[in-house]
């Protein structure tokens, strides 16, 4: 994985129809997203040239450019067929994939319905969102003093970048203080969610997890969830309090950056990976790497 900036590397960036270099990939201070956070995206990964799940991606994209009020001028063919010709064009298989659409520098202020909307889709090698040796032991997520706003005070079922903020909050102050990243609670303070993951808790060999329904279903946590049933084991989604954490035998992470990663630890609870974690890597890497899990 290349260590220089992300506005300073070789390749291609598809950016509203074309390709352009990806040092060319520009947009004015003056855009309306920069300003007003009107933009959404997606996190995406390829295996061995194959985007997972890209039909999910760019149909959230699209709806969450909704949710926004704006509408993405490509459709749902057109979004596929990009970012295939993205990875393609870069020359990766296993990669990370970043689409975004957002609103351009045609008005400046809080209304902005004539503003362009532009979308970029952007590729890059990725390996997992942890190191494998954090992930073999579990990480540590601390609890966070933020927590995921309510439905009716924010777009929370939309991927939008405005909604991130408390989360760059919250894994900022996790970091500094030796954790990977946090748990946060949503507004009733019930389990939410981690930064950039769903979570999910076993107690006596069943799947527990919260309802989605101030934060994202990741797409990621809805293919987790069809593994775990597909092999045998229960997945009850339910809202969860916190003191229930102490219950909990194993606790994981699902994303497309984290795919699956064991916890270890949440603030002053503890969890041992075990065989529903080893499960569900496995079965993950089955699906997406299946000619490399084969050989192996």
């Amino acid at each position: 994985m290349s260590s220089a900036a992300y506005d300073d590397r070789d390749g291609w960036i598809w950016f509203d129809g074309q390709f352009i270099p990806h040092r060319e990939a520009k947009l004015h201070v003056l855009s309306h997203a920069l300003h007003y956070a009107s933009s959404v995206f997606e996190g995406e990964r390829a295996y061995g040239g194959q985007v997972f799940k890209l039909t999910e991606h760019s149909q959230r994209l699209i709806d969450s450019a909704r949710l926004l009020d704006f509408e993405i001028p490509y459709s749902l063919d057109e979004i596929n067929r990009a970012t295939n010709d993205t990875v393609a064009k870069n020359g990766l298989k296993d990669c990370y994939i970043r689409p975004i659409a957002w609103r351009g520098s045609e008005m400046m202020g809080v209304s902005a319905q004539s503003s362009k909307i532009h979308l970029a889709i952007a590729v890059w090698e990725w390996p997992s969102y942890f190191s494998p040796e954090a992930k073999m032991k579990g990480i540590r997520l601390m609890l966070s003093d933020w927590r995921r706003p309510a439905p009716n005070t924010a777009p929370t079922k939309a991927k939008a970048a405005g909604l991130y903020m408390i989360c760059t909050l919250s894994k900022h102050k996790a970091e500094k203080l030796g954790f990977q990243d946090a748990l946060m609670l949503d507004w009733r303070g019930q389990v939410a969610e981690a930064t950039g993951a769903n979570v999910f808790f076993v107690q006596d060999g069943k799947i527990h997890t919260p309802v989605p329904d101030c934060f994202l279903d990741g797409i990621t946590r809805r293919a987790v969830i069809g593994m775990a049933k597909a092999r045998g084991l229960e997945v009850i989604e339910r809202a969860i309090q916190p003191e229930e954490m102490a219950g909990f035998s194993e606790c994981f992470l699902t994303g497309t950056a984290a795919e699956v990663t064991p916890v270890s630890e949440i603030g002053p609870y503890r969890f041992t990976p075990g065989a529903v974690c080893k499960t569900l890597i496995n079965a993950f890497e089955q699906e997406t790497r299946p000619k490399q899990a084969a050989a192996e």
